[in-house]
């Protein structure tokens, strides 16, 4: 599949389902745009927190993030820490955090498509690949 080509495509980023041949085609399709990838493994999270605590650490969040919604919106909106012509967001591993608080997961999933509609906006792809087997979220799509 050609990633290059579609995570090129700004108005189609979003949060989608990780295609099934893996991660390492997006990272070097993304590279290849000179997107910033950020891998963030939700192996050990359990809770809204650890969910959280987990995402601020792998994408280095200033010391300002405030681990509530509101502020991790604040957080995907303004990666000026982290400069790119766009951004792709890998979530490893999400079965567990999905099974022990799904309410929370799917709420921090609706703040990453909500990210990537404002990033729209401004030309910029915002992408987030969710690696799950289950089939839990009905809205959540696959790239292609």
């Amino acid at each position: 599949m050609n990633y290059e080509g579609i995570l090129a495509q700004v108005e189609h980023a979003g949060v989608y389902h990780m295609p099934g041949d893996g991660e390492a085609g997006l990272i070097t399709a993304a590279e290849a745009n000179g997107f910033f990838v950020f891998r963030v493994d939700l192996a050990a999270a359990r809770d809204k927190d650890q969910l959280l605590d987990t995402i601020a650490h792998a994408m280095a969040f200033p010391e300002w993030f405030g681990h509530n919604w509101d502020a991790l919106l604040d957080c995907f909106a303004d990666l000026g820490w982290r400069p790119a012509e766009g951004y792709v967001v890998i979530l490893e591993h999400c079965d567990g955090i999905h099974g022990r608080a799904e309410a929370d997961f799917v709420q921090t999933l609706q703040v990453f498509e909500h990210a990537a509609n404002e990033w729209r906006e401004q030309g910029i792809a915002f992408w987030c690949f969710v690696d799950m087997q289950a089939d839990g979220i009905n809205w959540l799509t696959d790239i292609a």
